[in-house]
Order: structure tokens, then sequence, then C-alpha cells
């Protein structure tokens, strides 16, 4: 991503899952908030949606609760085999799940999902090679890693948690929940300094 003049920004998506507990193949989001807060129809949802539409973010349509381990493991596979990047994957799932109501813990979502990404970077991607990465669950041992280093080393427990370095000499801003573009905004210029 481009910054100011002579300098750029690297964005890097990690794994987390809020409720690693939940079933392999995901609830309906009715069924899991009827099962977590005792309601179908949760108001909380009213607000999200409401700050998530100044941002593009509409959550149109919350058809799944979705176990993400699998669709942190397609992140994996097309990053490790420079298929698309983490930022590009993340966005395509976000719209699955949160826009068109999909449930991303299905491998066939997660394979068009690659595929998609591959089409809009040019990338080849083996797409029989993915599907049994996937169905064997041959990522699941990366990300679950992936996953203890952050709750070890940056204290992660829940999401969104953004670190933000300068260097590997800088130490890390570190914070939870959604923020401005202004709270970056300052950051990035109190770290080019």
């Amino acid at each position: 991503m481009d910054g100011a003049p002579g300098r750029s920004v690297e964005i890097e998506w990690k794994p987390f899952q809020i409720d690693p507990s939940l079933e392999s193949e995901g609830l309906t989001f009715a069924d899991y908030s009827k099962r977590r807060w005792g309601t179908s129809d949760p108001k909380f949802m009213n607000g999200i949606r409401s700050a998530g539409r100044k941002d593009g973010a509409n959550f149109a349509n919350i058809g799944w609760v979705s176990n993400t381990n699998r669709a942190h493991q397609l992140v994996h596979y097309c990053d490790t085999n420079k298929i698309a990047s983490t930022d590009r994957l993340n966005a395509l799932l976000f719209e699955s799940q949160y826009e068109l109501g999909e449930n991303i813990a299905l491998v066939d979502v997660l394979v068009r999902i690659g595929q998609e990404a591959a089409t809009e970077s040019g990338a080849t991607i083996d797409l029989e090679d993915l599907r049994r990465f996937l169905d064997r669950n041959e990522g699941k041992y990366t990300v679950d890693q992936e996953i203890n280093y952050g709750r070890g080393k940056y204290g992660v427990r829940g999401v969104p948690h953004f670190i933000v370095s300068g260097g590997s000499d800088a130490r890390p801003y570190m914070f939870s929940g959604a923020q401005s573009p202004d709270t970056f905004v300052d950051i990035f210029e109190e770290l080019s300094e």
C-alpha cells in the first residue's frame, strides 16, 4: 500500500478465531445468536451495521457464523504460494461472509474464493491441490501455531487487534477494537518522524 511519498505501508493479516469451539461446519447466524445471546436477532447488530456503513461495511447478509480455521488455511495457502495477498483474501472472505451470507467454513466456498483471488491477481492456482489441502486440514497446525503466537507474544484476545510497527527496532503500537482512519494516520505520522 502506498503511503506518503517515499514511504510505504505493509499490511499483513494474521489468523485469530473468536470461537474455536464452534462446530467445524459453522452455524446459521440465528442459531448461533440464540445459543450465545438468547435471541436470534441481537439488537447490538443494529449499531454494528450503522457504524460499518460509514466505511462501506454494510453487514448486509450475515447468514452464518463460520468456524474460520479453514478460511485461515486458505489465506496461508494462497500467501505461501504467492497467489494473492492476505489483505485481498481477507477482503474476499469478509464480503463472502458478511455481505453475501455465505458459510466460509465450507471447502467449496473457499475454493471459489481462492480461484477468484488467483484470477484477480493473474496467478496460477491448482484448484485440486487447494481442495485437497483444505479437505485434509493440512494447514491447521500452522494456523493454530500463529494464533497461539499472537496470544502469547502480543496478548491478542479478540478482533480486530492491530499491531503497528515502524521497523525492527521500534516498539510496536498495539490496540484492539474498531478504529477511525485518523488513529492510523496519527500513528503512521509519529512512526515516520
